[in-house]
């Protein structure tokens, strides 16, 4: 497999005065923030901690870990937030997905939060510029909303015939509006049309692949969203009983018999996140750290779904691809 550095540092700085971990007694208490479910994105916690250990801090012993899930319910997560607050831990660590991001800025003014976000993160308020992050908030943007016209390339490149796409969008996402936008010009460049299906529970999305698959000939992106990762397998599973081909924002989805992803690694965002984290435990104010930006991507094939699908991968495709899954 093929790896690529993917993460550079925006240089830049501003000042905020914030209660450091080095004015606390005792170990510190991290607060671990997440919009979705403990067992589906366990693989995201356990980065954390791999940079949060990078940084020196190992939960138990010098550091302790409060974890909070919302479960997919992004109503929860003001409350859940709130508690993180009163709870008065020294970090807010917001992994794995904007909302839950949005909420926690949301929720204080003082206590220190890493974020990660999919969206870009200055359109969506979370801070006021890259270098400058302002106030008491920094993080990783994945920026996946700016990836989907590479999604609709790859997947054409996959399915060269296809002019039928739809996009499998969560309409209570911050990200959605934007996501649409970007595939429906990319779509119309190229004379083809393309049809938001939707789904906001677990239960939507037998409902909106069923829909997808009265279209012949139709093609499927599915986009970024933290329902849609913790639901992969369901999502795999019935776009190969419809036989739908189908490209996914992380490689998770591939790996697990996704026919392709384009995306970043969010494993390696996370733990990014964990390494901030620790600078922050270590007394760095988070206007001090510039936000990071995804700047190179994972693109996986998985070749046993596309023979099943009966789609012949051209080899300049295989070629360009960081891991082809046999």
């Amino acid at each position: 497999m093929r790896r690529r550095e993917f993460i550079t540092l925006v240089s830049g700085a501003a000042t905020l005065p914030l209660v450091a971990h080095a004015q606390q007694a005792g170990p510190a208490v991290i607060g671990y923030f997440s919009a979705g479910m403990p067992e589906a994105t366990a693989y995201l916690a356990a980065a954390f901690r791999k940079g949060l250990s990078e940084a020196g801090y190992i939960d138990g012993k010098n550091v302790t870990i409060e974890y909070r899930w919302a479960y997919n319910d992004y109503s929860r997560l003001p409350e859940l937030a709130a508690d993180l607050v009163n709870r008065r831990v020294a970090v807010i660590a917001a992994v794995g997905a904007t909302p839950a991001a949005l909420a926690a800025k949301a929720a204080t003014t003082t206590t220190p939060i890493v974020f990660t976000t999919g969206s870009d993160p200055i359109q969506i308020g979370l801070v006021a510029s890259l270098n400058r992050p302002g106030g008491n908030i920094t993080g990783i943007a994945a920026m996946t909303v700016e990836t989907g016209a590479k999604r609709l390339e790859l997947l054409r490149g996959l399915v060269p015939d296809a002019k039928h796409f739809a996009v499998l969008v969560n309409p209570n996402s911050q990200m959605t509006e934007s996501i649409v936008a970007t595939l429906r010009a990319s779509v119309a460049s190229i004379g083809g049309q393309i049809e938001v299906v939707t789904a906001s529970t677990n239960r939507d999305i037998d409902t909106a692949i069923a829909t997808v698959a009265q279209k012949r000939g139709v093609v499927l992106l599915v986009s970024p969203d933290t329902l849609f990762s913790a639901r992969r397998v369901q999502l795999i599973t019935l776009a190969a009983h419809h036989a739908i081909p189908a490209i996914y924002p992380f490689r998770e989805f591939a790996d697990v018999g996704g026919l392709a992803s384009y995306g970043p690694s969010f494993a390696e965002i996370a733990r990014l996140a964990g390494v901030y984290t620790g600078r922050v435990l270590k007394g760095e104010k988070p206007t001090d750290l510039p936000v990071l930006q995804a700047t190179k991507f994972e693109f996986v094939i998985n070749l046993q779904t596309a023979r099943i699908l009966g789609l012949t991968v051209p080899p300049s495709l295989l070629a360009t691809a960081d891991e082809v899954i046999e």
